[in-house]
């Protein structure tokens, strides 16, 4: 293997609170082919068995599983994985406007209560299904999670002012070109906040900042200023298994990550906010799947 994901290490220092939801991860089962236009599956297939590990390491007790990339609209390892987790999960998929309502009460069963849009390479539905998705998701009660380049979220306002659905900003905006707090685009995000639908996700931001780690200081600096903003508004997530990493020296310390984003929110009350009551209701964690 060229990659080795450590599953447990020393503890972080920061101790998440009872209830913890991590709202970003990708698992992975044998018997699930990768599909075009897709990328490959990640090697080792970083499944359920494996993100348990994780939980116990890092002290988290709830799940939220995105479709991969790999799988586009085929959404059976999704399912799989989340009936192996069992009810401490829940999943967000991918649809689109012609999925079936036989098809999303199946997913609706099996524990999903999101969907993503992905307008970034790799992607099945981009920003043009946009509408579609969030008026099948609007009449399931699901949440539509937006990954996007946040350097053009001025480009797609309209839209997303539009959307009927509660829907999340996802992987800190991807904020490729180190958008500051006191940027148009920052304003625009509190905008949306300041709608009522509209949530904000720490996860990856590895993948947004221009500084690099270990502090990422561009994306900690528009981090704290939106907790200050609105703390009920944000969730959190440790985009396990980190599947841009391709060698060992590239796949960070997910206590140390862990420390480092979570130190981005100084109160506890704050920490419990967005890691347990956001999460919590945001993807129905108090409804029991079917299938669980």
């Amino acid at each position: 293997m060229t990659i080795d994901r450590p599953y447990t290490g020393p503890k972080p220092s920061i101790v998440l609170p009872k209830g913890a939801i991590d709202t970003q991860t990708h698992m992975f089962l044998p018997g699930y082919p990768a599909i075009e236009p897709g990328p490959p599956l990640p090697e080792g297939l970083p499944g359920p068995d494996d993100y348990r590990k994780v939980m116990d390491w890092l002290g988290i007790e709830r799940v939220v599983i995105t479709q991969g990339n790999a799988h586009q609209r085929d959404n059976e390892n999704l399912l799989a994985c989340l009936a192996a987790m069992g009810d401490c999960a829940r999943g967000v998929a991918v649809i689109d406007g012609a999925t079936s309502n036989a098809a999303l009460q199946r997913l609706d069963d099996g524990g999903i209560t999101g969907v993503r849009i992905m307008d970034l390479p790799g992607g099945a539905v981009g920003m043009d299904g946009l509408e579609a998705v969030d008026a099948r998701a609007h009449a399931m009660g699901w949440v539509v999670a937006v990954q996007l380049n946040g350097n053009h979220i001025l480009d797609h306002m309209t839209a997303l002012s539009q959307l009927k659905s509660p829907f999340i900003i996802d992987h800190h905006g991807k904020f490729f070109a180190g958008i500051a707090p006191d940027s148009l685009e920052i304003a625009a995000v509190k905008s949306l906040i300041d709608r009522g639908n509209c949530w904000f996700k720490f996860a990856g931001c590895y993948e947004s900042s221009r500084t690099g780690g270990p502090d990422y200081t561009d994306i900690a600096a528009v981090s704290r200023d939106l907790v200050a903003f609105a703390p009920e508004r944000i969730v959190w997530g440790t985009n396990w298994p980190h599947n841009l990493a391709k060698a060992t020296q590239d796949y960070p310390d997910d206590a140390a990550l862990l420390d480092t984003v979570l130190g981005w929110i100084e109160s506890e009350a704050d920490r419990r906010t967005i890691l347990v009551d956001n999460p919590e209701a945001l993807f129905g964690f108090s409804r029991r799947p079917s299938a669980a």
